[in-house]
């Protein structure tokens, strides 16, 4: 039986899936009018249903990725094939996202990691964005990641 949280059934993949789903569109959100993480998951809160999410991971994508903004660009911008100002808002938070997940949560593993981010991108992405998402992700991970990646 999957681990579940106080999500009426819900297990915690399919919970963090929700918080990375809402995670990408608060980040997206955050770059086009800024603010704070308190405010904006406050309007989240507000707008959708987050029952069967997990909001504890929702906050730590934000707050980290807001708060260490400088940090989780520079893990992915080398392997950008144009300026970071360049990429769309949706292939910026989904980057951004996934190295945060990278970085900072070692609990999940990095193929989770980059599943969830192809999957946001086929979603919410450009029609082939989703490729470009996986091989950033990818190499980020062949570093981030290391040994885990050679352990396969």
């Amino acid at each position: 039986m999957p681990a579940t949280r106080s999500g009426a059934g819900q297990s915690l993949s399919q919970r963090r899936r929700k918080a990375r789903h809402y995670g990408v569109q608060a980040l997206y959100r955050w770059q086009v009018n800024g603010g704070s993480p308190n405010e904006i998951e406050a309007e989240f809160r507000t707008e959708y249903d987050f029952s069967q999410t997990d909001r504890e991971y929702f906050r730590a994508i934000l707050e980290g990725v807001i708060y260490h903004q400088p940090d989780v660009d520079a893990a992915f911008e080398e392997y950008l094939d144009r300026d970071i100002s360049e990429l769309t808002p949706v292939e910026l938070a989904l980057l951004r996202q996934g190295v945060f997940e990278l970085k900072d949560r070692l609990d999940v593993p990095y193929k989770v990691v980059i599943s969830e981010a192809v999957a946001l991108a086929r979603k919410f992405g450009a029609t082939d964005g989703h490729k470009y998402i996986n091989g950033v992700l990818d190499r980020a991970a062949s570093k981030l990641r290391e040994a885990e990646v050679k352990a396969g």
